[in-house]
């Protein structure tokens, strides 16, 4: 575990909160409680994932609170979140950044893609997700009601970690971070 002397505790995300439903083309068709946008099959819904390097060119991964309700206790990318409805990608990646990290950044939009994937017979994500890029130097003032830990990883390290069946990871974390490789971007 990494230094979460300085972590906090703040209530951020809500199964109530509306998520934006999209088509395939990324234009919204509606909006669906995010608990709903879960259920089932998945409802197809806009959704972001940022991976964060450190100047040693490390990426900063996070173990998703065990509160959360798909996923729990995994280890995933940086930050991982929806938009708001009426909020910008952009403005959502820095909201949620700094709500669950303790900081924003400046970032770089890498591709978009859509996914679905199972937890179990608890639910679902169907999201469109835009991945995008950026860089921090320093530590994360970690949200412990998002974040139970976080590490800082080389390339080698979290292809290892990925690779690791030991080791439970989200199924984005895994398809992001193969894009990104495959991009020349890791």
């Amino acid at each position: 575990m990494t230094n979460l002397e300085d972590a906090r505790a703040e209530i951020v995300s809500f199964d109530t909160e509306p998520l934006i439903l999209v088509n395939e083309a990324d234009e919204p068709v509606g909006a669906l409680s995010k608990v709903d946008c879960h259920k089932h099959g998945g409802i197809l819904h806009r959704a972001f994932s940022l991976f964060v390097f450190n100047e040693q060119g490390e990426l900063l991964v996070h173990q998703r609170a065990a509160s959360k309700p798909l996923w729990p206790g995994y280890w995933s990318n940086s930050c991982c979140s929806h938009p708001r409805v009426g909020e910008s990608m952009d403005h959502a990646i820095a909201r949620r950044s700094q709500e669950e990290l303790g900081f924003a950044t400046a970032m770089s939009f890498v591709y978009k893609f859509e996914y679905t994937a199972h937890f179990s017979d608890l639910g679902t994500e169907h999201e469109l997700c835009s991945v995008y890029t950026g860089e921090y130097c320093g530590e994360p003032n970690i949200n412990v009601e998002e974040i139970s830990d976080y590490r800082w990883m080389s390339a080698a390290e979290v292809d290892a970690f990925i690779a690791d069946e030991n080791q439970p990871t989200t199924p984005w974390f895994a398809m992001e971070w193969q894009q990104l490789k495959s991009r020349g971007i890791v």
